[in-house]
């Protein structure tokens, strides 16, 4: 297999989305020529990664402790709008739009870069694991309707942030 950095020119793709080199690729990323290995083994994952888990980690706490910050700047009650972890998880959204384009399309590849950055402080910034809670109790609350503007509001505004964030970068590196 080669890596996504030295394969030959091959079909284009039919999106212009920036494609993970670390995920597994499928049938239809083969043919679109995406290629990528990931190890077999969680030991050989272990063994050969562990300074990438460690960088991943501390991006996480970084994420985590702005999340953390944002929450208690942004806090409210239980029955009103959840405007923090819309912020979070719509600013992350974007960031990580912005994030893929340029360390996927116009840095030299780095072991720990992405990691750090995407999985790392934007996994620990970013929060849909609360999104799910925050509906919950406004569901608990009986806010049926701010329940479903919320549910609806952030996975919308979340996926325009993510292609705004793609489409702005790539406007002003020029791709």
């Amino acid at each position: 297999m080669t890596r996504p950095d030295e394969r030959e020119e091959g079909p284009e793709p039919h999106h212009r989305l920036p494609v993970d080199p670390d995920v597994e690729a499928d049938e239809d990323d083969r043919r679109l020529g995406h290629t990528a290995t990931v190890p077999r083994e969680f030991g050989a994952v272990l063994a050969e990664r562990w300074d990438v888990l460690l960088v991943v980690a501390v991006g996480g706490a970084l994420g985590s402790l702005g999340r953390w910050g944002l929450g208690e700047a942004l806090a409210g009650s239980g029955s009103s709008f959840p405007w923090a972890t819309f912020v979070e998880n719509v600013s992350g959204s974007f960031a990580l739009g912005v994030l893929v384009v340029v360390l996927l399309e116009r840095w030299p590849r780095s072991r720990y870069l992405r990691p750090f950055l995407g999985v790392g402080v934007l996994g620990g910034f970013t929060t849909f694991s609360t999104y799910a809670l925050d509906l919950r109790s406004l569901v608990a609350a009986d806010r049926l309707a701010l329940a479903v503007t919320y549910l609806v509001g952030t996975l919308v505004a979340a996926l325009l942030a993510a292609w705004l964030g793609i489409a702005a970068t790539r406007r002003v590196v020029g791709g």
